[in-house]
């Protein structure tokens, strides 16, 4: 199959997902690793859009913890969703892929700022464009910024990349070696029994939107270019 199934995509990674094995920080190589196969996907001629977390460098949940104020706490998860952005930027652009990132949170200096028409005017012209910030509004994570940018920019699908499992188990599979691994599941169940793909909200956002999820490893090198082409790795999430 040479094909490409999606012509617009938008890619969720976590940012523990640019930690590795370190869980926290950047790690080079694997920064280095997923920009290579999103350069894999943008040579085959598909619109490319990233959404990044932050997790690796600040949780905002965990500052709330500490008794911070949660909005300046969530505030400072949308500054570190810009550093992750910054570096993934750099790690395509010394591939030669053209990038833009952009911020829900202006800040000229270092990027644009968020404007719909303009991100996908970015994207027919075979630019990686980066949505970082979030949804530059406390309360909100970087999975409902995914949904609610998809939607946006009319992207076909959602790719969730994961660094420690390679699709949605019934249980954390590196706890229960009982864990079942599904390979297609509908929105409604995702909510129902509460599985940890992604928060309610942005869940209950693709589903009314009818965006589909993809949720795979990204550890494995190519993974990214194989779910573009529609090979079945993964799980698939959809509809009601």
């Amino acid at each position: 199959m040479s094909q490409p199934k999606y012509k617009r995509v938008v890619l969720k990674l976590s940012g523990e997902a640019l930690a590795g094995e370190a869980g926290f920080g950047i790690n080079p190589t694997v920064i280095q690793s997923v920009a290579e196969q999103v350069k894999e996907v943008n040579e085959l001629g598909v619109e490319v859009a990233v959404v990044v977390g932050g997790g690796n460098i600040w949780r905002g949940k965990i500052g709330s913890e500490m008794g911070m104020d949660r909005a300046t706490a969530d505030y400072m998860g949308m500054l570190a969703t810009v550093m992750n952005s910054m570096a993934l930027q750099d790690s395509l652009e010394q591939l030669g892929i053209e990038t833009r990132v952009q911020t829900s949170i202006e800040m000229r200096q270092v990027a644009e700022p968020y404007i719909r028409r303009r991100a996908i005017r970015h994207l027919e012209k075979g630019r990686v464009v980066i949505f970082a910030a979030g949804t530059g509004n406390p309360y909100f994570s970087t999975d409902t910024t995914a949904a609610l940018r998809a939607a946006e920019i009319e992207a076909e699908v959602i790719l969730m990349a994961k660094n420690n499992v390679d699709g949605v188990y019934s249980a954390d599979p590196r706890v229960d070696k009982d864990a079942v691994k599904y390979t297609e599941l509908s929105y409604l169940d995702v909510i129902k029994e509460g599985l940890a793909v992604m928060d309610s909200t942005a869940s209950s956002l693709c589903m009314d939107n009818d965006i589909p999820l993809v949720v795979f490893s990204v550890m494995e090198k190519g993974n990214i270019k194989r779910v573009v082409l529609g090979e079945n790795i993964g799980t698939i999430v959809r509809g009601k």
